[in-house]
């Protein structure tokens, strides 16, 4: 890289700002999400704006329910230097419109729970209005 040490954030930094742990960032970059950071004399790892940028998208995807998986497929494609989305664009869509439907199943599934918890609940409150009745009279 050819970044000057004041573009540069260490990894302690670049935890708090994103509100992640250290590990996260160690992690990601073991299984080939991000590219290996920058090194100082003591071994500190340093990240550049575009480890940053690269960082956010990965946090993006897991808030929008990819798998590391998936994310691993298309941190293959995606190049931030190049910043060429061509690529990365038509299989992320392909990968958000399956979550999509993901999301949408499970909006149906809760929807027909709460239905059930809601009728429930209307019958117990029968039972116990019929109970509270019945020692009235």
């Amino acid at each position: 890289m050819t970044s000057t040490s004041a573009e540069l954030v260490q990894i302690g930094e670049l935890a708090i700002r994103l509100g992640i742990t250290t590990r996260t960032i160690r992690y990601y970059e073991e299984i080939g999400l991000m590219g290996p950071s920058e090194r100082l004399g003591g071994g500190a790892r340093l990240y550049s704006r575009n480890d940053i940028l690269r960082l956010k998208f990965i946090l993006k995807m897991k808030d929008l329910g990819l798998s590391l998986k998936e994310m691993q497929e298309l941190s293959r494609n995606f190049d931030t230097h190049n910043q060429d989305f061509s690529t990365i664009t038509p299989q992320l869509l392909e990968m958000l419109d399956l979550h999509i439907n993901k999301v949408d199943e499970k909006i149906s599934r809760l929807a027909s729970l709460r239905k059930d918890i809601v009728d429930y609940r209307a019958r117990i409150q029968g039972i116990l209005a019929e109970q509270s009745a019945g020692k009235t009279t």
